[in-house]
């Protein structure tokens, strides 16, 4: 939902932590030389952590974390590709389901089984034959309406896809760019896995009729366009409908002082996808024993107790605690869809090529 993710850090009013612990890097890699002294994480802009839980790490494992962000997910991916022959780091965070087939198909990662595999819930392991990757959290890709927005004017919050293209809520929802950022990517195969092969693009023609607005990523679209967060708010949104995740509404109450009773947000369970993200080791990393040693720390139940709070996603791991305002505020969608990453992969390039031409032009 990652994110969330992924698939989720809310940048605006929400306290977005960019946490970049610093060292100096000796000369060595993990693999000759002189033992390098910082690991270096590459991710999305949605990565963050308690600071004591990356404090005891580094501390138990001997290594400082150093975290470059680079955008969105998508945005993040394609720019791992094209420098995987010299990496800017050891790891890479972030990638979904949505765009794995792209990395993997790319050699961006090495093979490595970090330790609590055998801990994962068996519903989100891939890549068994090679462990390329490592799940790491998941969440529901969905659109997120404002409560406040339908009250006032007296209309009932849309709850599915079919819903979207009604008259009455023309100009009214904002998603993102599905050729650049990972939760645009996810509404698409949303829609995709609805309407099927057949159906989609005349789905998207009727949205794009009703007013859909396209933006480049998820910062910009809840931050800046959604008038049901905290930072929309201050930005004199107009937007009340979004696609966001399914621990949006959650995170608006955490984060909100005074703190609401209720979420002043909710979810259309019915335009949810199921997002993964995955962690793994960067081909030619340079580090590649503290980037072995970052990866068994994500999946430890230290780290997957702590993620849900920082990340707004739910943890992969057995027995990892999930936070009772997730349980309240924003349960993960009993239906949403879902696709075969073997469709995804045979499907996704030319499904974005054509949706840019419905879409964007």
């Amino acid at each position: 939902m990652s994110i969330t993710k992924k698939a989720t850090v809310f940048a605006v009013g929400l306290g977005l932590v960019t946490l970049s612990a610093c060292g100096s890097s000796d000369s060595g890699g993990g693999d000759g030389g002189a033992r390098s002294k910082t690991v270096t994480l590459v991710s999305h802009n949605s990565w963050s952590v308690s600071k004591g839980v990356l404090a005891a790490f580094e501390k138990q494992s001997g290594y400082k974390v150093k975290v470059l962000e680079d955008g969105d997910a998508g945005q993040a991916v394609n720019k791992a590709i094209l420098t995987k022959d010299n990496p800017q780091g050891d790891v890479f965070f972030g990638v979904d389901n949505t765009l794995l087939s792209r990395a993997l198909d790319n050699g961006l990662f090495q093979s490595y089984e970090p330790k609590g595999s055998d801990l994962i819930l068996p519903e989100y392991r891939v890549d068994q034959d090679k462990h390329r990757v490592t799940p790491i959290d998941t969440g529901d890709i969905c659109v997120n309406y404002d409560k406040a927005y339908f009250s006032e004017h007296k209309l009932t919050p849309p709850s599915s896809f079919d819903d979207l293209i009604k008259p009455a809520y023309k100009n009214l929802l904002v998603t993102e760019n599905a050729s650049t950022s990972s939760p645009g990517l996810g509404f698409l195969l949303g829609t995709a896995a609805q309407y099927g092969d057949d159906g989609w693009q005349d789905y998207w023609k009727k949205l794009k009729a009703n007013g859909v607005k396209v933006v480049d990523g998820w910062e910009q679209a809840y931050n800046n366009e959604f008038s049901g967060s905290a930072g929309g708010k201050k930005a004199g949104a107009d937007r009340p409908l979004v696609v966001s995740y399914a621990s949006s509404p959650p995170a608006e109450v955490i984060y909100a002082k005074p703190k609401p009773t209720s979420a002043p947000t909710g979810v259309a369970t019915g335009t949810c996808f199921r997002q993964v993200e995955y962690a793994g080791l960067l081909s030619n990393a340079r580090n590649t024993e503290g980037g072995k040693a970052l990866l068994d720390f994500l999946l430890t139940k230290t780290f997957q107790d702590d993620m849900p709070l920082n990340m707004f996603v739910y943890p992969v791991r057995e027995a990892a605690q999930v936070p009772p305002e997730f349980v309240k505020y924003g349960p993960q969608a009993k239906n949403p869809e879902t696709m075969d990453p073997a469709k995804i992969a045979d499907n996704r390039d030319d499904w974005v090529k054509s949706w840019t031409s419905l879409v964007l032009k």
